[in-house]
């Protein structure tokens, strides 16, 4: 088994930083063992071998990178790291494989299925940090996507950052540090880790050999990715996804008036309804069964029909959960079309200008270049400036479907 950094495509740089960080935590650890004097995990350059200066440990971390980057997979792989008993991220401990997996009882992981994380939660995984470790080492709290803190959630683990409990330490993935992102607050306790996006000759090697995805469909993918691992694996094996980005790609053509602009908008946002539905069904009906089960659903004893009336609020809360993830769901099928359909204004700009750079989308080349000629320089920045916006739009919270008819009536006008 590689060790746990293998799959960090293409960020050399943030490897080496997060091997001598592990490194010297491990060596924290050894001197605490040593003289029985608790280190706290906030000041664990105290007493560590290390001589560079920025090799030490620190209690929190933000990860930061575009999407497809890596932010989650590099916070998980340093979790790993910090719990090997090697202080290394071998890859084979119990510590490295059970992060890896995500049963590892000292690590917690908070992904949010809706659109934000609120301050029950976050109050919770703060309390929960401050015990002890089981194992003995570290107590590790991953948040992915910490951009979605609320202001009152964000406080909450401010408290615990400004006053790190021993052995624990908060590890944070975002966007960037721009304060829409992550509270300044927070970012000048953490220390950052910024991620790049990866080449696609880098995803391209990871797919051929992880994968074992055909090397020229490897680098396809990768391109058509744009650098997003995840997305250029789901491009190189699943057909369906294949068909949505085929679908997206030809909205440029479809383009040819008002009415073709709003059916172009539709279309878009109805793939997006569909991807997400079909993303969250399984999961949705599973918790539903689960949780009338444990209220006494289908039971037959005194007072069941009794239970599964008085359990309706717990049936309705769990209904808001599932259309807060159903949303967040849909938003993130959208945001990917609209980052393909970037990529071909990004192609057809690219040509106009006659820049020496390989095509994102290398199956619509010849169509982008139509459009290079067609629009000019300007004409292709001001449809890819237009896509740009709607994502902006979006993320803003403007309603999906009033922000893609805006955007389609801008492409067509140009």
């Amino acid at each position: 088994m590689p060790d746990v950094f293998a799959d960090l495509v293409g960020q050399d740089e943030a490897v080496a930083t997060l091997r001598r960080a592990a490194a010297a935590a491990a060596a924290v650890l050894r001197h605490a063992a040593g003289d029985r004097t608790p280190v706290p995990a906030g000041n664990a350059d105290a007493g560590t071998p290390a001589a560079d200066p920025g090799a030490g440990m620190t209690h929190a971390w933000i990860f930061t990178g575009p999407p497809g980057s890596g932010r989650s997979v590099a916070a998980r792989a340093f979790a790993a790291a910090l719990q090997c008993v090697y202080g290394t991220g071998c890859g084979e401990c119990p510590g490295c494989h059970t992060t890896m997996t995500g049963t590892h009882a000292d690590v917690r992981l908070v992904v949010p299925e809706g659109l934000s994380i609120g301050v029950g939660e976050m109050r919770a995984l703060v309390l929960r940090a401050a015990s002890t470790p089981s194992g003995g080492r570290w107590q590790v709290v991953i948040i992915e996507d910490a951009d979605r803190l609320t202001e009152a959630a964000g406080n909450a683990l401010l408290k615990a950052v400004e006053e790190p409990p021993p052995r624990t330490v908060f590890l944070l993935c975002a966007p960037s540090t721009h304060p829409d992102d992550i509270s300044v607050t927070i970012r000048s306790r953490c220390r950052v880790v910024p991620l790049r996006q990866p080449p696609p000759a880098a995803v391209a090697e990871v797919l051929a050999r992880r994968d074992g995805v055909a090397p020229d469909v490897a680098q396809w993918a990768a391109a058509a990715a744009q650098g997003h691992v995840g997305r250029a694996r789901r491009l190189a094996r699943d057909p369906e996804a294949r068909k949505r980005r085929d679908a997206v790609l030809a909205v440029p053509r479809r383009l040819t008036g008002v009415g073709a602009a709003f059916d172009a908008a539709s279309a878009l946002i109805e793939a997006a309804e569909a991807e997400a539905e079909a993303s969250v069904v399984e999961s949705d009906a599973a918790e539903r069964a689960a949780l009338e089960t444990a209220l006494g659903a289908g039971g037959t004893g005194r007072g069941a029909a009794g239970a599964i009336r008085g359990a309706a609020g717990q049936l309705k809360e769990l209904e808001k959960r599932q259309k807060s993830r159903a949303t967040r769901a849909q938003r993130d099928a959208l945001d990917r079309a609209l980052v393909d359909l970037a990529g071909f204004y990004r192609d057809a700009l690219t040509m106009a200008l006659r820049a020496p750079v390989a095509p994102v989308h290398t199956d619509t080349a010849e169509v982008a270049a139509a459009g290079a000629q067609k629009w000019d320089a300007e004409g292709a920045l001001r449809r890819l400036e237009a896509v740009l916006a709607c994502r902006a739009a979006i993320e803003a919270n403007v309603k999906p479907r009033i922000a893609v008819e805006a955007m389609m009536l801008a492409l067509w006008k140009g």
